[in-house]
Formats: structure tokens, C-alpha cells, sequence
């Protein structure tokens, strides 16, 4: 038996899928777009008391909250400590090697980039042990904090200690070394700016020292054959790496620097006037 069907019913039919299609539509368009890939996770751990209390009493005066609008190294370390050079940290982890290297370089300033609290709170507790006045803190996404807090030309180093390697093939674009992060770094860099990069991953290392090689106004200070740095006397060795070395895990230390600008470029047209007799 064959059912018929009007022209009114048809009709209908289609305007119900035309309504359905635009809903979906106007949903899709309500999306929003994906957000930028990061290369951090927020891992699990617990925040110890001690490191809980560094946070509530040291946290005001060595905790710099994020303000996407803009801040200034004045506010940071106060008008004694401004004209000294700066240092970027991105991910110091528990902090240990970030506190041994601000009581070496006291002349130096150093501002610390970590999400994770409890790496927070330890750096803290070191911080008040050792009795750092050149040391801070911001804890959220150091992209953004280039991006937002962080000005141009501002930066005389930037170390990035055993980042995340994310081994597997599939996460390697969660990498923090890659050329788009590269270059926002390097507009915060002074002219002779220098980016110092350690990994125990050596497919990392890799992958560290082919994508800096490969971007314009960097210059590899790397002395060994490989194109790697020997480890500069102000890293030091951590327990864990120590550990790892001992089992026979290689580290490896890349320093690059910013390309000093050409100063001294000659002015031909000026040269030429100035030997043209002709020319007064």
C-alpha cells in the first residue's frame, strides 16, 4: 500500500530541517575556538603545612600576582634592585637549583615562573632560609605571563630547566621549545640576551637544538662538537639529576644568545660625499 503524501506535508518536512540545520549552525558558531595548546599540566601533589604557611606569610612579599595589563621590575625588587639584570625561570619544579643560583648571583635579579603549589611553597621555604632578596615568584602560564606581564626588551636571560620532553610522538607539539614560543621570547630578550635550555630527554635535546638553530637572530654558544653547551659553572646539579647521571642518563645544556645589532654599518652615501672633492 502506498501512502501519499501532500504538498503541505512536504513542505513542512523541509521547513523542520532547514529550523534544525540552522539551530545546529547557530550552535557551532557559539564554539568557541580551542585554546592554545599548553605544555604544563597541573600534576597532583599535596602541599606540605610547611610549604602552606610559606605561601599564607612570605607569599605577599615575594609572590607577584598576574595582571594581564602590564607590570614593571620596579614593583618586583624595589628601586636598590631594579638596575640589576634580569633572569626569567620557566618551570623551576621544587626549586632548587632556581635558589642556588640567586645565592650565586646575587647582582642578579630573578623572577620564577611555576604553577604547580607545592614547588611554590618550597621555593618560598628556600627563599626565607637562605635569605634571598632577588628572588620572585609569579605561579601561572609563563606564555602568558611574556605575553601580559613581561616588557619588551626587558629580559637579560631566560632558563629552562628539564621542561616536560613529552616523549610520546603524538604530544610533541605540547613542547614549550617551538618557533612561535621562541619568538615571543625573543622580543622580551635584550639585545644580548641569552636562552639557556637543559633536558635529560635526549630526542628533547634534539629537537631543542634544531629548533634553535633554525631561528634567525639566535647564535649557538654551544663550544662541543654536538652543537651542546658544556654545563655553565651557575647551574647546578640537582639530587635528581645527580641521580640520573649515576644510572647513566646524559643531560644536555643548550645556550644560545641574541645576534648583537650591526652598530657600526657604513653609511656609503655619507662616505661618498666625504671623498668627493666635487661634492662641497
Amino acid at each position: 500500500m502506498v501512502t501519499e503524501i501532500s504538498t503541505c506535508t512536504v513542505q513542512s518536512l523541509i521547513c523542520l530541517m532547514t529550523q534544525k540545520n540552522l539551530s545546529q549552525e547557530n550552535k557551532t558558531s557559539l564554539v568557541k575556538h580551542p585554546k592554545r595548546i599548553k605544555s604544563f599540566v597541573m600534576r597532583a601533589g599535596r602541599t606540605t603545612s610547611g610549604q602552606s604557611k610559606a605561601i599564607e606569610e612570605l607569599g605577599p612579599q615575594f609572590l607577584i600576582p598576574f595582571n594581564d595589563q602590564g607590570s614593571h621590575s620596579v614593583s618586583w625588587f624595589g628601586e636598590n634592585q631594579v638596575h640589576q639584570p634580569l633572569i626569567f625561570e620557566i618551570g623551576f619544579g621544587m626549586g632548587d637549583a632556581t635558589a642556588k643560583i640567586a645565592q650565586f648571583m646575587p647582582d642578579h635579579n630573578f623572577l620564577g615562573c611555576e604553577v604547580h603549589q607545592p614547588g611554590v611553597g618550597a621555593l618560598l621555604m628556600k627563599i626565607q632560609a637562605l635569605a634571598l632578596q632577588n628572588l620572585r615568584i609569579v605561579s601561572h602560564d609563563a606564555v602568558e605571563v611574556l605575553e601580559k606581564m613581561i616588557p619588551a626588551q626587558s629580559l637579560d636571560g631566560a632558563h629552562i630547566f628539564f621542561p616536560d620532553p613529552w616523549h610520546k610522538t603524538r604530544h610533541h607539539k605540547r613542547r614549550l621549545i617551538q618557533t612561535s614560543f621562541l619568538e615571543l621570547l625573543m622580543s622580551r630578550l635584550k639585545p644580548n640576551g641569552y636562552i639557556h635550555c637543559a633536558t635529560d630527554w635526549e630526542n628533547y635535546a634534539q629537537h631543542m637544538l634544531e629548533v634553535l638553530n633554525a631561528t634567525p637572530g639566535l647564535e649557538n654558544q654551544g663550544l662541543l662538537d654536538s652543537g651542546y653547551a658544556i654545563r655553565p659553572a651557575y647551574r647546578p646539579v640537582t639530587k635528581f639529576e645527580n641521580r640520573g647521571v649515576k644510572l647513566g642518563h646524559g643531560v644536555w645544556d643548550i645556550v644560545f644568545r641574541m645576534k648583537p645589532p650591526v652598530t657600526n654599518a657604513i653609511d656609503l652615501e655619507a662616505l661618498n660625499n666625504a671623498l668627493d672633492p666635487w661634492a662641497k
